[in-house]
């Protein structure tokens, strides 16, 4: 599989691609918001210019009365700021919309990580709440509140 946003690529995590998003994960502006990863098999690499910058994910909720899916990312420190992230999470979005049939997309940051926040605000999620002590940060240990945005498929930013 191969989506293709505006500048990115989103394809498979190939083996080449480990330790490149090991390494990704260590950095601490990203470390602060991910744990590290056992397994990338469910993940596709986000590719500039031939080069991995960063991993994304989905899953997908099957059941009819609730079908819906949901998103995460991380990108290289390198790439923040340039626009990539909103890129990725626009191109799986609308892939999740227009090949998946999906009609609502989830997310959900930290509270904290307000990049992130408005990233995503770029390509048309909207808050809807507040989770409470919903995960545990990385580095603290401590428990940390996530913000659950959703998109719904008429409201995606092209």
């Amino acid at each position: 599989m191969k989506i293709e946003g505006e500048r990115v690529v989103l394809r498979a995590v190939q083996d080449e691609d480990v330790g490149v998003l090991e390494e990704i994960l260590r950095e601490p502006e990203v470390a602060a918001w991910w744990t590290p990863v056992d397994e990338f098999d469910e993940m596709l690499a986000i590719v500039l210019d031939g080069q991995v910058v960063g991993a994304i994910q989905y899953d997908e909720e099957d059941d009819e009365d609730y079908r819906h899916a949901s998103i995460d990312i991380f990108l290289s420190a390198r790439h923040h700021g340039r626009g990539l992230g909103t890129d990725s999470v626009r191109a799986l979005a609308r892939w999740l919309i227009r090949v998946r049939g999906h009609h609502r997309i989830t997310i959900d940051p930290a509270v904290a990580n307000t990049v992130a926040i408005r990233c995503y605000a770029k390509v048309g999620f909207k808050p809807v709440g507040t989770m409470r002590e919903y995960e545990r940060d990385p580095v603290s240990g401590e428990w940390r509140d996530g913000l659950l945005m959703d998109l719904l498929a008429r409201e995606l930013v092209d």
